[in-house]
Parts: structure tokens; C-alpha cells; sequence
């Protein structure tokens, strides 16, 4: 049963179209989970198979501003030690919840790099972005099914 599934070329464009999505590079994977939906592929597993791509590209983008969040922050954005400091403050009462919204264009893959400059729990960074990026996926699947069904 894996083995069929593995020798069905979407899943692995998919999962990867969803990883690069997720990182910094700009690019979008739902016109491939909609042309897959429309294809006849599993939704459950078309859903999955997205959902982890883009988490796992949300966490290497956290990763990458956990070991560049410092330099980015000091030398390029020159953000004081004060001025970090209440922006972490603030960011730690209300900003990690923005990561819920990390699936939105433009704005979703600069939110996981803050989190990794702000070092936000990695368990909370988790389920946070994987919830946002699920339910991105499964609403959006849903519309699909709905419209061909």
C-alpha cells in the first residue's frame, strides 16, 4: 500500500512544492492540492502530505532565524537592545499566537522567522503553525470538494 502510494509522482511534488512554499522562496502550492483534489487524489492525504510539507519549510525557517535571527536584528534592521527587548515583551503576551496566520502570503514565512529570532517555544512554534497550515489546507479542500462534488 506505501509503495503504491510513493509511486504516485503528485504526492512527492506536492510535499515538496509545499516545503518551498513555506520558506522564504515565493511560491504557492494551492493550485497543486486543487488540481490533485480535482484529479480524484485522496483529500486526506492530499491534505496531509501538504500540511507537512509546509510545516516542516515553516521550521526551517524558524531554524534559519534562530542562527541569523541576532545578526538580522543587530546589523542589517540595527534594532537597539531596548527596543528588542520591548518587542520580545510583546511579542511573547501576544505576538506568538500571529504564528496561527503563518499560512497567510507575504507576511506567514517572515512570522516563523521571528519566531525562531525570538526563540519562541519550539512546542508552541509547532502546534501553533501546523494548526494554521491544517486548517488552511482543509478549508481549502474543502471549497474544492464542495465545488466538484
Amino acid at each position: 500500500m506505501l509503495h503504491d502510494w510513493l509511486n504516485q509522482p503528485g504526492y512527492v511534488s506536492l510535499f515538496f512544492v509545499s516545503f518551498l512554499a513555506s520558506t522564504l522562496l515565493p511560491l504557492g502550492s494551492e493550485w497543486l492540492l486543487v488540481m490533485m483534489l480535482a484529479a480524484g487524489y485522496d483529500p486526506l492525504s492530499v491534505v496531509a502530505v501538504a500540511t507537512i510539507g509546509n510545516y516542516l519549510g515553516g521550521v526551517v525557517t524558524y531554524l534559519i532565524g534562530i542562527a541569523g535571527g541576532n545578526w538580522l536584528i543587530e546589523k542589517v534592521l540595527r534594532v537597539s537592545q531596548l527596543q528588542q527587548e520591548r518587542a520580545r515583551r510583546s511579542y511573547d503576551r501576544f505576538g506568538v499566537y500571529s504564528l496561527l496566520f503563518s499560512w497567510l502570503p507575504v507576511v506567514g514565512d517572515p512570522l516563523c522567522l521571528v519566531g525562531g529570532a525570538l526563540r519562541v517555544d519550539f512546542r508552541l512554534f509547532s502546534l501553533l503553525v501546523a494548526s494554521g497550515k491544517l486548517a488552511r489546507y482543509v478549508v481549502t479542500a474543502l471549497v474544492v470538494l464542495s465545488a466538484t462534488g
